[in-house]
């Protein structure tokens, strides 16, 4: 039997009125990430300067043995290599923990979100990281980021320094995202410790290079995240400051399950010229379980050691260890310890993503300031917007 003519006038309102508002968020969602591609285009190509210049570093297009990365199936093989020679040169990770334990301390309703104070399972032996979940209101799944720095509270806006332009967490959260902002592991067992002697006492103690055991401390958080029912499990990014830089550094290298990264300002290469390019120090790869060296730049009273010693004698920096990231997205957002120059490195990393057929994979910006200025903190997120908020295809 025909249905009479207004059911069907009132089955066709329904439809449109469950799709056109659908249709008209595509719309302007396609429309916002043109304008976020349009904002970012240019710094996904170097100075002209340097372009096409890759400076002293060896290219990690060639495997150990000097043999060349010549098909994506070679650099397959490679990328093993490189991944393995790591983590063999720094300390093999413990298996990482399946359900990482995620307390909520306390809850506070900020407008649009909810702030929880967290502790966070980061090692089999239930070492806890001290930490902000943040969740924006609405049910998700939302994109994820995880925000490593000295302590959380600077990275949701209520350090010692307040509001600046690197409470990523709170920045982030704002913008749609889930945001987990934690400090330096072993705060909570050891308080009275900062962060530097916390990092090297881990060291010790683990026999590991530290930036090691804070890249595996990240993978426990990517995973402590991606169990959030609130989370999208392949849409976590990751993003860090000058330590927290150098943290996101080694964890999205060495740790491939995060989407894309943000490197702010961490001193992507050995400089020796820079006092705050401090790989050297006992805190990030200068651990050597037979002496540690005063603090300060490299000189006859201060030797190298550690794997940077090794690394450095043997003419070897980090660019092989950023090769990992393809073809992941990553923005270097530099600053007085990552100057223009510092393309001739992410050079190779553009190499790999060609290699395998990518472009605009590798951005680097430009600011005189260490600490990011307004600016550069939006071209920050934006990247993290554009990477992690895709529409139904990726962008190309």
């Amino acid at each position: 039997m025909r249905r009479p003519r207004i059911l069907n006038l009132l089955a066709s309102v329904a439809f449109l009125a469950l799709f056109a508002p659908r249709t008209a968020w595509a719309a302007e969602a396609a429309q916002d990430r043109d304008v976020l591609r349009q904002r970012l285009e240019r710094f996904f190509q170097p100075p002209a300067e340097f372009a096409g210049q890759f400076g002293p570093y060896r290219s990690p297009l060639r495997f150990a043995d000097g043999a060349a990365v010549k098909t994506p199936e070679d650099w397959a093989r490679r990328r093993q290599e490189i991944l393995d020679t790591w983590h063999r040169r720094m300390g093999v990770w413990p298996p990482l923990v399946e359900r990482p334990g995620v307390k909520r301390l306390e809850s506070v309703e900020c407008p649009g979100y909810v702030q929880h104070h967290v502790h966070v399972q980061v090692s089999p032996e239930g070492q806890l990281a001290d930490g902000y979940l943040l969740i924006p209101a609405g049910t998700g799944p939302f994109p994820a980021v995880f925000v490593p720095f000295y302590e959380a509270l600077t990275s949701i806006g209520q350090g010692k320094k307040g509001h600046g332009t690197h409470d990523y967490g709170v920045q982030l959260v704002r913008r749609g995202f889930v945001s987990l902002s934690i400090g330096t592991p072993g705060s909570v067992e050891k308080p009275a410790l900062d962060t530097r002697q916390l990092l090297i006492e881990a060291g010790q103690e683990r026999r590991r290079q530290p930036l090691t055991l804070l890249a595996y401390v990240a993978a426990n958080c990517h995973t402590a995240l991606a169990q959030l029912p609130q989370v999208d499990p392949q849409r976590i990014g990751i993003i860090g400051l000058s330590y927290g830089g150098k943290w996101s550094m080694f964890a999205s290298c060495l740790y491939d399950k995060f989407a894309c990264a943000v490197w702010s300002d961490p001193g992507i290469v050995f400089n020796e010229k820079n006092g705050s390019v401090n790989y050297w120090e006992p805190w990030y790869l200068g651990y050597d379980p037979n002496t540690q060296r005063p603090r300060g730049i490299p000189s006859a009273e201060k030797p190298r050691t550690g794997l940077y010693k090794e690394l450095f004698e043997a003419g070897e920096d980090l660019v092989d260890l950023h090769a990992l990231m393809a073809p992941r997205p990553v923005l270097v957002s530099g600053g007085t310890e990552d100057p223009p120059r510092n393309w001739m490195a992410l050079n190779h990393l553009i190499a790999v993503n060609q290699l395998l057929g990518q472009r605009h994979r590798v951005a680097m910006t430009a600011r005189p300031t260490h600490v990011p200025t307004a600016e550069a903190l939006e071209l920050e997120l934006a990247f993290l917007e554009y990477w992690l908020k895709p529409l139904a295809s990726e962008p190309k």
